[in-house]
């Protein structure tokens, strides 16, 4: 059975590529190039199914939006 997801991906401070997954709680992982990030978050999303099962609901992804707050 297959499981497509949609990952978050974002860069630090330090240069490090970060990948989320929204629909697993908790699942994420990060490394200095894009190709690495991709074969890790693939492992951490497998890791995750093991352990957590599959998501209760599929969400559509819509989209990211940029928000500033003055805090």
């Amino acid at each position: 059975m297959t499981h497509q997801f949609d990952v978050v991906v974002e860069k630090d401070s330090e240069g490090y590529f970060v990948a989320t997954v929204p629909a697993l709680p908790g699942c994420h992982t990060q490394a200095k190039s894009l190709d690495e990030l991709m074969s890790r978050i693939r492992e951490a999303i497998e890791l995750c199914l093991e352990v957590q099962g599959s998501p209760a609901e599929a969400l559509d992804f819509i989209g990211v939006q940029r928000v500033t707050v003055g805090a």
